[in-house]
């Protein structure tokens, strides 16, 4: 059903993602914007700007013509930033089919409008049917084949299981899911509490501190996501939890190698050493929209304002101990 995907986006997750979905036994196109990296995709059959070492198959087509890139797919992946996704949306929607499943692998929410990736989609492709994959994963581990879990979710159940099945390898195992509010929430905030958590680790906060920052920081995202009437397993599971712990804990997560900076005493403008922290970008629009909603989430506020420059890191770690004592 599923048997052709196109994959918009070249870049590590991108290609990651567009090699799983070789191993499962799907040709696929691999979009970029650069037509000299496209180029160089074909003659090396690698793609040396952000997975140097790796083979592409030759059932991966790497092209920079979106029209090429679409025109016989059956499922589209949209592995681009965040704060690109209606820019890369209305280019589709001139070349694209319409009724075609659009799995969004990107994290966050629009820091202009404040939309999910989900309500972007469905605003600037309608017919499509948008989809949300999440969950603990980096690209070199997916890339090389090294055992990943992660979730898909769509609103129609059946779709997200077919889904499911087409990109799944003995290697690379989807479980699939019908909240896709849920699954698109917990990829978001975690981005935000894995730079708080780089933060502690940067500043020497110890590892208990760290520990304390993950397990209420997860207690913020469960009070925002049931606003939206996510469901409970959903955020204790690969999306949720899952995806939070593993980027709270590693250096390998931009989000997380951010904060570290931070702690570390650098500028926001030098931090992560020029790679995209999705965080940064969410921190400040779920602060706005957590507060109207009532939702108190004194973490993501502090990240808000930390990279906003109205508040100091040290200055944030006494806040948040000094908070009245209450009921867990």
């Amino acid at each position: 059903m599923f048997d052709k995907i196109a994959v918009i986006g070249s870049g590590a997750w991108g290609t990651a993602l567009a090699l799983a979905a070789a191993k499962a036994g799907r040709h696929v196109t691999l979009w970029s914007r650069d037509a000299d990296q496209a180029a160089a995709m074909i003659a090396t059959r690698e793609n040396k700007k952000r997975l140097p070492g790796i083979d592409l198959p030759l059932s991966i087509t790497p092209t920079s013509s979106l029209q090429e890139a679409v025109s016989s797919a059956r499922a589209i992946i949209l592995a681009i930033p965040a704060q690109y996704v209606r820019e890369i949306c209305e280019a589709l929607a001139f070349v694209m089919k319409s009724g075609l499943p659009v799995i969004i692998a990107a994290k966050g929410i629009d820091r202009r409008s404040g939309e999910f990736m989900s309500e972007i989609v469905a605003d600037a492709l309608p017919g499509a049917m948008p989809a949300i994959l999440s969950g603990p994963s980096f690209a070199d581990d997916v890339a090389k084949g090294l055992p990943t879990a992660v979730v898909l979710a769509a609103p129609l159940a059946e779709i997200a299981e077919h889904l499911a099945h087409a990109l799944s390898s003995p290697r690379f195992r989807i479980y699939h899911s019908s909240d896709v509010r849920g699954v698109e929430i917990g990829g978001a905030a975690k981005n935000v509490l894995a730079i708080a958590a780089g933060i502690v680790q940067g500043r020497g906060l110890g590892e208990s501190a760290r520990a304390a920052l993950i397990a209420r920081g997860f207690a913020e995202l469960q009070r925002f996501a049931k606003t939206y009437d996510a469901k409970p397993e959903t955020l204790v599971g690969l999306a949720g939890l899952g995806d939070l712990v593993l980027t709270a804990s590693s250096l390998h997560s931009r989000n997380f190698s951010f904060g570290y900076d931070l702690g570390q005493g650098k500028a926001v403008s030098e931090a992560g050493g020029g790679k995209l922290a999705e965080g940064v970008f969410t921190a400040r629009i779920l602060d706005q929209i957590a507060r109207a909603r009532g939702v108190d989430m004194p973490i993501v506020a502090s990240m808000a304002a930390i990279l906003d420059g109205k508040l100091s890191v040290d200055d944030a770690v006494n806040m948040l101990m000094n908070r009245p004592i209450k009921e867990e």
